[in-house]
Order: C-alpha cells, then structure tokens, then sequence
C-alpha cells in the first residue's frame, strides 16, 4: 500500500519562485507558473482532456481519464479529499498509445464517493483539475453483504495458530501475482475462442491454462446470474465500424420479462441511448434482435462497452479504433472518355479492407468498380471502369478515422468526326503509381512485421519466464514433499515400534493392559503434537477419532510379535489413516497415499459424466465410459457411496456405467461421482419442478368453447409445479387484467378465468401462462362468441344487366357471427315506386339472377343474410338499370375488294365495342362523288349477316365511295369511315412506257426528273393514274422506289443522294390495272450539279487590307463551280505559312491568320480550279500598327528666308515602306497650326517665307496606312529684325486676338420627310481655335454612324440621311466646341409614312 498526501491549500514556494495564475483554455483547470519568464520552447503543465464528474452504480469499473501536456512532462498523480487512494483498490495506468492518464477504480464501492483532484507538475509550473465520484448504492447488495457478515465463519484461536506458519509464504505468493485487469475478462467473457490469443497478447496475459480455467468460472458465474432475466442469449456480434463512418454491434436476446429494462455502459458508465438512431447512441430492435449503433464515431468513442438487463450483464465488447495513417495518399486522376481510371494508396498498418466512397456514396465491387487489395493487405486499389463524363467528381479511401479525397476528370472526346456515334473502349488506364507504391509498401511491411516479431518475442521471454519460475517452485515443493515424507516415515515407524513394545510388556494381566493402553494413548498423543507441529492444518475432531479407535480397538491392526515392518512401508493403521483423510480434513500429506510397488493399471474415462436436468417424477440416466469392460465402477452422491434400490439402477453394460434414478424427487438432485480405478469423473443432477397442467383436464381445455352473446363463459385448470408461480391469461396474445367483465381467480393448483356478458369481439384465442423458476408452460383454447352477422358488403357487380334480365352479385358479411350463412334474403323496388317487392331467401351463394324485369327500368334491392342465430341487418344497392341501350362502335373502313361495271365487292371487321351484346347484322351506305346524300344498300329490315356484300345498285362510269354501320339490340351504331372512291366499271389494262424522260436539275445530293405521261390505247393500255420513281446505285442490282405512294405530277425530285456516286433511274407508270413497264435514262447519273467553271461571286472585292499588328485577319472570297473545284492559297507566289489558316466548303473559302505579325505583310493570291477551268483574284494585306514618333527636330538657316528642317527617321521607318511624313508650322502672328509639307519620305525638309522678327514652331509628324504618329516639336527659331535707332514715340498697342468661342450664324431647320427619301441638314458655326462639331439624334452621337453621311467643309456643318425611315424620327443636336467654349443647335425631324 502507498500513501499519497493530501493536497493543502496554499502551497510555500521555493526560494526564487513565484505565483503567477494562469488561464486554461480548458475550464475548471488551474495553472500556477513558478517563472516569470518561461525559456524558449518551454510550458507550464496543462490539461487537454480534463476528468469529467462521474454518477455510476456501485460495483461497475470507473476510470478517470486525463490528457495533459507541458515541457518537460509533467509528473502526475492523483489524491482524493476524505481518503487515501490505495494500491488495492485504485490503479494509476498511463497507456502510452493515447497519451492518457487514467485512474481506475474496480468494483467501486460507496465508500470511493469523494471528490478527486489531479495535479501534473514540473519545473516551470503546475496545473489542477478536480471530478467528483458519486455512487449509486443498489439494495439487494447491501443485504448480501450484510448476511455475509453475519453468516461468516469466526476464526478460532487454533486455526489462527495452525495457519500462521505459512501466512508469509502465502502473502508473498500472492503478491507476486499479477492482478489481471477486469476489463480483460469482460471482453474475454463475450469473445470468440479463435480471438483468445490475440486478446491475451493485448493485455499482457502469459498464463494461459490459468487463464482458461478462471474464465470457466467466470462464465458459470455469469451464465447463472444471466439465466435470472434472459431466457436466450446467442448471435453476438463484436462491435464494427460501418461503411458509412457509423459503428455499431448486435446480439439476440430472449427476456424472461419483457418489461426488463436494458441499460448502456461506456467503461462503467451508464450512457444514455434512443430507439431513434439519429441521436449519438441508438437502439434498433427487430424481434429478438438488439441492434445498438454509435452515429458519427470520433476518437472519445472508444472503450469498453457493455450491454446489462437489471444489473445483470449480459455482453462486453471493447471498441478500438484502428490506428491506420495514409503513408500515400489517393492522387487527382485525369482520364479522357471510355478509359479506366485508377485511384490506389499505401496504409501504415494492414487492414483487410477500407470504404472506398464516390460523391459521398459507398462503392462495392461491381462491373463499374474494381476494389482490390494486395497480399500484404497495405496497398488498396479502386478501379473506375469506363469512365464517362458522368463519373467526374470526388473519390475518397476512409479508413478508421483517417481518410483522403481526389478528383476524377473526365475529359469529353471532342472530335466532331465521332459526334454521335458510339466511342469504342479504351484498355488504356490513367493514374495508378505502380512500382513506387509496391516499393513503400514492402518497407513498411517489413516494419510491421519487425515490430509483431519484437512482440512476438517479448511475450515468448515472458512465458519462458514464468515457466521456469514454476518449474522452480515446483522443484522446490517436490523437494519440501520428498523431506517431509522422509520425516512422516520415519516418525510412523518410530510410533508403530513404540505401540509394539507397550503391548507386548503388557502381559496377560488387566492392570499391566491399562497401563499399557495409557502409555499409549500418552505416546500417540505425543506422537499427534508433534505431527500438529510439522503439518499445516490438522482438526481436533479428527484427532478425538483417532483416540476413540485405539481405545475400542476398532479397525487397528498391529503387526505381530517378532514381525518386522518393512522399511518405506507405513504400518495399516497409519495407511488407513491416512485413506481416510481426504474425506474429513484439509492437509497436506506427508506420507504415500498407495504403497509404491502398485502400478497403474492403465484404466481411464474416455467419455465423462454430464449435467443432466431432469423434471420431478421423471427418470434421470448419467452415463460414462471407460477404456476397460473388466473394471467397475462405483457411483457417489455428495462424497456418500451409493447402493442399488428400487428407485436407484447401476448398470454395468460393457464399457458404459450407467446410474438410472427412477421417479426423481427434489432430494435427488446433488452432484453425483462415479469412481474407478483410482480414476472420477462427476456431473450434476438438476431436479426441477416446472408448471405442469392436469392431462385429464387438458383435453377439455382445448376444445373451442361456443356462446351467444351476452352469455358468461369460464376456464379453469390445474396445475402442479414449484412454487412461486406466475400465471397469467391472454386473449389474443394481449394480457387480461381483472375488469369488470374479468374475473381471474389464482391458487397454487390451479386458476379460474371468468368472462361474463360476452361480446362478439370476446371470440378469439384463449391462452394460461404459468412459469416459475424452473420453466414456462401454457395452453390454448379457443372462445366463439355467437351472434347474427354483420350485413352483406358492396359494391354490387352486375354481371349482365340487358332487357331480359339483370344479374348480379356482392361481397359476404365481414363478420358471419360465428355461424355459416344460411341463406340470404332480398327484396326489390322498381324505381319510381313505394312498395318493396320480396323476392325471399335465395340460398347461400352471394348472387342473384332478377328475370322478372322490364327493358330500360331501373331497380334497387335490399340484401339481408341469414344464419342459425338470426338475420343480419339489411344492404342496400345502388340503382340497376335493366337493359341499357349501348350502341355498336364503327366497324373498320370498308376494302374495295374488286370493281366491275355493273357490281362492287367491298369487306371489312367488325367493330371492337359491340356495346355488351351479339351484333345482329350490317347496314351498307353508299354515295356518289359530289354527293352529300348516302343511301343505303340493303333493305333496312334485313341487316347483312356477313362481313362482305357485293354492292349491285351501281352505275357503269359513276364513282362511288361506301361506309359500314354496326346493329344490336340497342339499334344501329356510328358508320364507319368512308371507303376510298371507285369506279363502277371493269378492271383496267396497265398503262404503257412514260415519255421523254429527262434529267431537269441536279445536286450532289438531289435529282430532279421529268416526264410526259404515256399514250392511251384501247383495249391495250389505259390512262397512268401515278408514277412510281425507282432508283439503283451502280453497285446494287436490286431496285428501290423513292416514293411509297403514286404521284400524279409528271415530274419528281429524289432526295437523299450521295455526293457523286452513280445512279440508275427509272419511272413507272400505274393505274387500277396494275403497274406499267419502266422506262429507264440512256446512261447513269452521277449525284453532282450540271458543269460549272469556277467565278467568284462577290459583287465587290477587296483588293488591299490593313491589319493593325496582333489583330486577326480573315478574308472571304465567294464563288460557285461545279464540281467542287480544288482551292490553292499563296502568299507572294509561295505557299501560305503554318500560321495561316485555311477554310473550304463548297461555296466559300476564307483565309485567317488568328494574330496578324508584320511579317505576313504580302500578296495572298487564291486559285479555285476545277475540271472545267480556274479563276484567280489577289488582295494585298498590309499588317502594321501606328506609327512612332520621329526623333529629335532640328532648325538650320542655309538660305536667308528660309530655314531647314531635320530630324532622326521615325523606328518604323525600315519596318513600312509606305510610311511618310507630314511637316507643320506655327508662328507668332496667326498661332494656328498650318501643314507646310505631306507625303515626305526623306528625313529634311526647307521652309520659305521665314519674316524677320516672328518665332516659329515646326512639327513632324509620321504617318502611314494605320494613322498618324505623336508629333516631334522643334525648337522656336526666331530671325531677329536689325531695327534702326528712330526718334519717333508711339503710343503703344494692345495685341489683337482673333480667338474666339463657337457660335452659329445659320441654325438648324425643322425638317418634314417623306419615308424612303433624302434629307439634307446643315447649319454654320464660326470659332478660333477651329471648333469641333459633333451631332447627335436622341442623345446618341452619330459621328460614327456609317447611315448618317456627316461633313464640316469651312464652318459648314452637314449630314446627309440618303434613305429616311420611321426610325429616323427625332430630335437632332449638333455640337461645336472649342478651348475657349461650347455651342449648340437642335431642331426636329419628322417623318411622313
């Protein structure tokens, strides 16, 4: 035991520390810092995971838990407020694998109920956190232990000295026993036998045998505490992770009482779960099966957890989490269109399988998914079979609580060539890494493996150990056994010669006897100190035996005078002695129990005894058997031997030994023994006493019970059977309790059920529950509660309602009352009436054929049915109408089967709704074309019979068209569709060969054909009344018409042909008489237009193109040749360049260059040629950009006047040959800006006119086919004026400015156009700078507007509308403004439609 001081309050710091609290980001921690400053990359101890408060019921394991960080690490430990914490009762554990902190409490009892504090310190600080432990007491325990300890056995004085000898030895074994922790068992208690192993290698157990053996005794223990609330327990499932990040473990489970409540531990405490399996803990429950699930499982999750039916535990399982980490992670996988993909990646730990997920969506093996897995179950593998665009989105691997994403890309095949046809399927595979995977894979194995190797080997030293320290200790005993039996032989020779010598000093006389009987009666009580002092524990009962026998002389046999006792041989007092002892005393046995000449026969137990349970009254069979038919056995009840009577059989039958107990009895339970040849086996017998019915009353309990309503009805039984016992009665499976119409009369032999007033809903199953603690039986009866059935249900089907009779039929009670019907009884009314017509009883059959009605009335009947105990109550039908007049729909259009000129034969089918009777016949109609009147064929009173009729009533040359109109009961239906036109004349010849036939126009998929219709001979060919149009690829030999019916146009255009492929063509001619022969073309056709030489078909052409460099270009030319010509580009005589892009159809070519350079400047020529001739046109593309300005300007005077202008070459100038310059001057005087020179391509320039006395400005300026460069502005040149010296003084003038703001001096006018004529707007403005003019309609500016022509010539500003339209209307304003100001004009345009 160790003692840990209680934590005080206020704690005095070390010389040099300080107090500094601190704030945890964990609440209810306390940390104290012994530093002001702490050193780099040191922390003061904190709590990650604090101990929570816990409320647990006494007796379950309740564990503490901490995570706490800090550097250096904190030393731990743990104190409690009003108590020690011991090493008996307390565990401190710190399990590395989770960095945590625990403290265990096995078994908690009341008195652990404290408030507990743990305190992590180290150098720099230290941190507090406090839980309390309250203890649910649980009464049935504490009364247990108070019997206990009133029942125990005191310890005498003699056994406290007997046993104190070996009180040390016996507290030392003890503490070298390692104590195994009682989760181990809890686990171990629901596991299979196949995880023994890998349990006990979990929890550090060497010691397998007593391993085995304790939990033996764990699980009889826990199968007689379960037997008390579950009836059946089997199926249990260990706790797994799901697919869907869920875990969850299952059982089945019988309850003796379903109202037994189930509760959920969690490392002994009591969780709380719903039947509803969203919330964090759920129950399912299907029958008798128990599912329990963990939603949404994180890392606090695991633990042990155990399943207990009222404080009876009744399934452990321990939940770990794999520690598995993604050593390679699943990569984005970028795949095109019906290729596999593949995702794989590398576990740190092997793992039998991982949920592999799609879109959130768990994938399993299939013909879309491939899942596989290496040997070394470390490389897992997700195959994804032709992909489509479909299956782009996100993959994930989850295993445990780690997992990993990636992307599948799916790229979709672009190529417009395969556009609606089905894509043949890649054995291409993208993504998958191969080599590099298998290559971290088997080092990982191989550590792995390493590490089981190293636990391997370590629990392989720890059993070596422990076996060679009990090989040890058992050499040491049989050493201590060998000494002591040395001793006991030699003390029992001593104590035989002594009890020799006193008998034979005795003599014949009485006294001498006495005496010697007292001497050794002195000496054997010498000789049983000393043996007291040398054994280990020794009864005085016995020893008060032994004295009895040797005074009355019973069963002691001393050898004879002169007889020596054989050395090692124990005399037969000793021996019997000796024989005797195991049965009466616990010791240990100092001497040989058989003489050591005896040698084993060999004689075994091939099959042992089992535990036979037996019902009272019964007979009870044990059975063995041994290796040998000659030994026998003998049979032992509780340590007594056994003899045969009349109730007891031993039977001896070859190498089974039998024990038949006839009629059991309660007494006759026990544990029984057969012995033989030193060899035992034993079993148990269970004599129960369950509820058993009386077999005479059984027969007449069963039999169903009949009453009519409102009668009392009883059932009564008798039992015997162990008391207490429950019983209970069902009716219907539902539980009855006494009511007011419910009497339950109980008794320990039998029970009583009345039910009085009975209903109709009483009938039903009738059932007696008994059950003690020895079983359950039960029996059924069945109750039939008489009473008149319900009344017959609708709806009524009407078999056949015509005018003759109506026949019907409806649905039999819901209920018959308990009695078979009888009979049912109607009645009838005739809608319109008040009288009820009987029709009386009918018979049982639920139908009913009404003969007495009239066509067209309607009737409602009234249904009653009959039986033994009455007449139901009445159903009433809806109305029923007596023939109803449906007509025949219209039969099929009429078929012109043949035509002559004095008789038509047509036919047709007859219609498919024959209004629900048998047709009577056929109306024909006829008609003539232009008609609106039909007239019928046959007479009205004689329908035709038949589905054909040969129509006589005809006109040779008249065109008639005829109908068919159905008949029934009901009249005549709705006629039929008018048959095509025929003629009344006889059948005509085929017409003869079509005329002229010729090719009008063709296409490369279309052709046209024309015709003149063939001639008409009498008697030879008739008049074509159509024209079928055959056509034949070159390569086919059959026949094929492009029109499906005959035209009656003498031309036709076939469609569909394909683009120059060869053709036969032929039209045939038809009538009435058939088909005419065919006249084909002279020679095949070819699917092309007629030939065209190539011309293009812009009406005006480009010839030059400016590009801006960068830009695109596209030039399109139209033209038109038959057949399609073959198109040529070239660029400067050569052929276009890669950058170059050319597009043909049939019509149209353009050429494009998608980023113009300067160096695709050039003469792009395109040839269109064919085999009728070639055309040819140019354009010159001139890519360039705007110009940069010229270097620096330079003034130079060579001629007096004039002054000379240069300056550097603008950078492009080598780039454009077509760049030029354009030279401007400004002087003092005018300050206007005047172009003095344009179209200058040298690099000089000289101006004339240079006045004396003014400052000049030049600027030059680039340009080229793009536009006009920034200016390059010279220096002023001023040519100083010599002025003369005058006298004169003038007065001084101002300077004239001629700047001035924009103004108009002629305004707009208000315009009225006529639409589609030209409007001319135009106005004057003045201004110095000159102003710049912009118009607008609506607001909007039209400068750049190419419908609107605008000019500004010398203050002139005009627009020109050359077409007007209604979109024109509006309101126009024009604009000029300069630097010094703005002016502006409006006016209207109306336009008249």
């Amino acid at each position: 035991m160790f003692k840990i001081r209680k934590a005080k309050e206020e704690e005095p710091s070390a010389p040099g520390q300080v107090r500094i609290r601190k704030k945890s980001r964990v609440p209810g921690v306390m940390i104290t810092q012994f530093v002001e400053e702490l050193p780099e990359g040191m922390t003061t101890p904190d709590f990650t995971r604090k101990p929570i408060s816990i409320t647990i019921q006494e007796g379950k394991l309740v564990v503490f838990r901490a995570v706490i960080t800090g550097n250096p690490v904190p030393t731990v430990t743990w104190m409690r407020n009003n108590g020690e914490i011991d090493e008996e009762r307390y565990k401190i554990i710190y399990d590395a694998s989770l960095g945590e902190h625990q403290l265990q409490m096995p078994d908690v009892s009341p008195d652990q109920a404290d408030t507990y504090k743990c305190y992590a310190k180290n150098d720099y600080g230290k941190a507090i956190v406090t839980a309390t432990l309250n203890i649910i007491e649980v009464g049935y325990k504490k009364n247990k232990a108070m019997q206990q300890s009133r029942t125990a056995i005191r310890e005498t004085a003699e056994d406290f000295k007997k046993a104190l000898r070996n009180r040390i030895d016996m507290e030392q074994k003890e503490e070298k026993k390692p104590e195994t922790d009682e989760k181990f068992w809890e686990v171990l208690l629901s596991a299979e036998k196949k995880d023994y192993e890998t349990i006990c290698a979990q929890y550090g157990v060497t010691d397998f045998r007593g391993m085995l053996k304790k939990l033996n005794e764990k699980k009889v223990e826990r199968e007689q505490e379960q037997e008390r609330v579950v009836e059946r327990l089997c199926n249990l499932k260990p706790i797994e992770m799901t697919d869907n990040g869920d875990a969850e473990f299952e059982l089945e489970m019988s309850l003796k009482d379903s109202s037994s409540k189930i509760f959920l531990f969690k490392d002994g405490v009591m969780i709380p779960y719903d039947v509803d399996t969203e919330v964090k803990h759920g129950l399912k429950q299907v029958g008798k099966k128990f599912v329990f699930s963990i939603n949404g499982v994180d890392p606090e999750d695991a633990g042990l957890y155990q399943v207990e039916v009222d404080g009876v535990k009744i399934f452990s399982t321990d939940f770990k989490l794999p520690n598995v980490e993604f050593l390679v992670k699943i990569e984005d996988v970028k795949a095109e269109e019906r290729e596999d993909a593949v995702f794989d990646c590398v576990l740190s730990q092997p793992l039998k399988k991982i949920t592999w997920k799609g879109k959130n969506i768990p994938l399993e093996q299939g013909e879309k998914f491939d899942i596989t897995v290496s040997e070394d179950m470390l490389i897992h593998t997700l195959v994804v079979k032709d992909c489509m665009p479909l299956d782009k989105g996100i993959y994930a691997a989850v295993a445990g609580m780690a997992s990993c994403s990636a992307w599948l890309i799916v790229e979709a095949d672009t190529d417009p060539s395969s556009r609606g046809k089905k894509k043949a399927r890649k054995t291409t595979r993208a993504g998958g890494r191969g080599e590099e995977l298998l290559k971290i894979a088997e080092e990982q194995n191989a550590k792995v493996q390493l590490e089981k190797d190293e636990l391997v080997a370590k629990i392989r030293a720890e059993q070596e150990a422990a076996a060679a320290a009990e090989a040890a200790a058992a050499a040491e005993k049989a050493e201590a056994e060998a000494k002591a039996k040395m001793e006991a032989e030699a003390r029992a020779k001593a104590k035989a010669e002594a009890k020799a010598k006193a008998k034979t000093e005795a003599g014949d006389s009485t006294a001498v006897d006495e005496e010697g009987m007292e001497g050794n009666e002195e000496e054997g009580d010498e000789v049983d100190d000393e043996q007291d002092d040398e054994e280990d524990v020794e009864s005085e009962e016995n020893e008060e035996t032994e004295e009895k026998q040797d005074v009355k002389g019973k069963d002691v046999s001393s050898p004879k005078q002169g007889e020596a006792v054989e050395e090692g041989e124990a005399p037969p007092q000793v021996a019997e002695e000796e024989e005797t002892a195991p049965a009466k005393r616990n010791r240990v046995r100092k001497g040989p129990l058989i003489p050591e000449t005896v040698v084993d026969p060999g004689v075994y137990f091939t099959s042992g005894l089992s535990d036979v349970t037996a019902v009272i009254g019964t007979d009870a069979e044990l059975v063995c058997r041994l290796s040998s038919e000659d030994c026998d056995g003998v049979w032992y009840k509780e340590g007594k031997e056994i003899t045969p009577t009349d109730d007891i059989c031993i039977v001896k039958d070859r190498t089974y030994r039998k024990l038949i107990i006839k009629n059991c009895k309660e007494e006759d339970s026990g544990k029984y023994r057969c012995e033989a040849d030193g060899r035992k086996t034993e079993a148990v017998l269970k004599v129960e006493d369950p509820p058993r019915f009386n077999p005479d009353e059984l027969a007449e309990f069963k039999e169903p019970r009949q009453i009519k309503i409102g009668k009392d009805v009883s059932f009564k039984v008798s039992f015997v059977g162990r008391e207490p016992m429950k019983i209970q009665w069902y009716h219907d499976g539902e539980e009855l309790l006494e009511d007011t119409n419910i009497k339950i009369e109980k008794s320990s032999s039998h029970s009583r059920l009345q039910l009085t007033k009975c209903k109709r809903k009483t009938s039903g199953e009738i059932k007696i529950k008994v059950k003690n603690e020895c079983g359950t039986t039960e029996i059924i009866s069945h109750l039939v509660v008489l009473d008149k059935p319900t009344p017959p249900m609708g709806p009524v089907d009407i078999i056949e309602s015509s005018s003759t009779c109506i026949d019907f039929k409806w649905r039999i009670p819901k209920d018959n009352g308990g009695s078979p019907i009888t009979n049912y009884i109607l009645e009838r009314q005739q809608i319109g009436r008040n009288s009820w017509k009987k029709l009386g009883k009918i018979g049982s059959e639920p139908k009913y054929r009404d003969t007495d009605v009239d066509h067209g009335r309607k009737y409602c009947y009234h249904i009653r049915a009959e039986t033994d105990q009455g007449v139901s109550e009445m159903y009433e039908t809806d109305d029923i109408q007596a023939g109803t007049k449906a007509y025949p729909g219209p039969p099929s259009t009429p078929k012109i089967e043949s035509a002559f000129k004095d008789c038509i034969n047509l036919s047709w089918s007859a219609p498919s709704n024959t209004g629900g009777t048998n047709l009577l016949g056929y109306n024909v109609e006829k008609r003539k074309n232009g008609s609106n009147l039909w007239g019928l064929v046959n007479p009205p009173d004689e329908p035709i019979k038949g589905k054909k009729y040969a129509v006589k009533d005809v006109v040779e040359g008249i065109e008639y068209e005829f109908r068919v109109s159905a008949i029934n009961i009901s009249g005549v239906g709705e006629p039929s569709a008018p048959s095509e036109f025929v003629f009344a004349r006889d059948p005509k010849k085929p017409p003869g060969r079509v005329i002229d036939l010729k090719v009008s126009d063709s296409t490369y998929s279309t052709l046209s054909l024309s015709w003149t219709k063939p001639t008409e001979e009498e008697g030879v060919q008739d008049e074509a009344k159509g024209y079928f149009v055959e056509l034949r690829p070159a390569e086919n030999p059959e026949w094929g018409r492009s029109n499906s019916s005959a035209i009656i146009m003498n031309s036709y255009t076939i469609m569909g042909l394909k683009s120059m492929a060869m053709y036969w063509v032929r039209v045939v001619a038809t009538n009435e008489g058939g088909d005419g022969e065919p006249q084909e073309l002279d020679n095949y056709i070819i699917a092309m237009p007629p030939p065209v030489r190539p011309h293009f078909t812009d009406k005006k052409m480009k010839n030059f193109v400016v590009m801006r460099a960068g830009n695109a270009t596209r030039i399109n030319f139209n033209f038109q040749a038959s057949p399609i010509p073959n198109i040529k580009w070239l660029k400067d005589g050569l052929p276009v360049a890669k950058n170059v892009t050319v597009s043909n159809t049939d019509t149209s070519s353009q050429l494009m260059i998608a980023s113009s350079e300067r160096h695709d400047t050039g003469i792009y020529t395109i040839i269109v040629k064919n085999i009728v001739g070639q055309e040819t046109s140019s354009v010159e593309i001139r890519v360039t950009d705007d110009p940069k300005p010229p270097g620096t300007v330079e003034l130079e005077e060579n001629v007096s006047g004039t002054v000379t202008v240069s300056w550097t070459p603008s950078p492009d100038e080598k780039k454009d040959d077509r760049l030029h310059y354009i030279v401007t001057k400004r002087d003092s005087v005018k300050r206007t800006w005047q172009t003095v020179a344009d179209r200058l391509f040298n690099n000089k320039f000289t101006a004339v006119n240079i006045m004396p006395g003014r400052q000049y400005k030049f600027r030059v300026y680039a340009k080229n086919d793009m536009g006009v460069s920034e200016p390059s502005e010279s220096p002023t040149w001023e040519v100083r004026r010599r002025k003369e010296k005058c006298a004169l003084s003038l007065p001084e003038s101002k300077d004239c400015s001629f700047e001035m703001s924009p103004s108009f001096t002629v305004p707009l006018k208000t315009h009225k156009s006529p639409e589609s004529y030209e409007c001319y707007m135009s106005c004057a403005v003045t201004g110095n700078p000159r102003p710049h003019v912009t118009w607008y309609r609506n607001n909007v500016s039209l400068n750049t507007n190419t419908n609107y022509y605008v000019t500004n010539t010398c203050g002139v500003c005009s627009m020109v509308i050359l077409k007007v339209g209604p979109k024109d209307s509006g309101d126009y304003t024009v604009i000029a403004e300069n630097s010094l100001g703005r002016a502006m004009c409006s006016t209207k345009l109306v336009v008249n439609e």
